[in-house]
């Protein structure tokens, strides 16, 4: 551990069929403990949900390696390397931005899978059907129905309280991001846009948390991620929540993953080493 101030900046990345909204309750969590929090969107989803669900096309074509580039780019104009939290897809992105060496420590909560993870447990292939079912889908944005995103997000509320949550925070995700990077990424030749060098010494600590009923990220598939880091120096851990689904960072009892996640972060936040040659982003 080098002596290094400790980090008083919060990025937090959301992830696929969401947008920065999702994160309010952390924004306020944090904040009123002195940090300052940052929730970057994804190029093109700096407007609001429901101006999204009405033009989604404006996202439709959006790359990931578009998205890695304007995520750094916030980050690089900090004064001090953050505290880096991803949900879901925004996993990805923040195990992507650890590998150019960016971050003090990262969480990556609910994590999709970067490239190599070959856990798909069932309930992962049911919720992301919706995206899969067709072909044609790869070209537009696909969205949830509010019993489809029950299933895949909330499954542990009750239909009422899943339905609300829909529609406050739901938009159509990029179908092409499930095609090129959910069920089938494995199965192309050569390193694709989601692959990390799991072996680099230099990144930045990374915690990965589980929630035990999640169905379109299981804990399994965050914690076949975790191991693939196993040959690193750096500090890699996992955690789990029984009981919680994918909905975790603001379903009943939030609060809990936050303290976890921000506890864990401090105590192993250290100032990054440049990046070993292979990392990609």
């Amino acid at each position: 551990m080098t002596d290094t101030p400790v980090p008083d900046t919060i990025v937090l990345v959301h992830g696929l069929w969401m947008t920065p909204r999702s994160w309010e309750g952390w924004v306020e969590y944090y904040g009123a403990q002195g940090y300052t929090v940052v929730t970057p969107g994804y190029p093109g989803f700096d407007i609001e949900v429901e101006a999204l669900r009405e033009n989604p096309d404006v996202i439709a074509r959006l790359t990931v390696p578009e998205t890695v580039d304007h995520l750094a780019s916030v980050i690089e104009e900090l004064d001090a390397p953050p505290i880096i939290m991803g949900h879901s897809f925004g996993g990805t992105l923040t195990q992507l931005l650890l590998a150019r060496g960016l971050g003090a420590s990262a969480v990556v909560i609910d994590s999709a899978p970067t490239e190599g993870v070959r856990v798909n447990p069932l309930s992962q292939v049911k919720s992301l059907f919706p995206a899969l079912k067709n072909p044609a889908n790869r070209h537009k944005t696909v969205g949830f129905t509010a019993e489809e995103f029950h299933y895949a997000f909330t499954n542990t509320l009750p239909r009422e309280e899943s339905d609300k949550v829909w529609e406050r925070y739901h938009i159509p995700a990029p179908g092409s991001w499930v095609w090129e990077y959910g069920l089938f990424a494995n199965l192309k030749p050569g390193h694709q846009e989601t692959w990390v060098d799991y072996d680099n010494d230099d990144r930045a600590p990374l915690l990965f948390i589980g929630g035990g009923e999640d169905h379109i990220m299981p804990a399994s598939v965050n914690r076949s991620n975790a191991k693939h880091y196993k040959k690193s120096a750096a500090v890699t851990d996992y955690h789990e929540f029984e009981g919680r689904d994918h909905w975790t960072c603001a379903g009943p009892g939030w609060e809990a993953v936050a303290d976890y996640a921000l506890a864990w972060a401090l105590k192993h936040a250290q100032a990054p080493t440049t990046p070993s040659a292979t990392a990609e982003g």
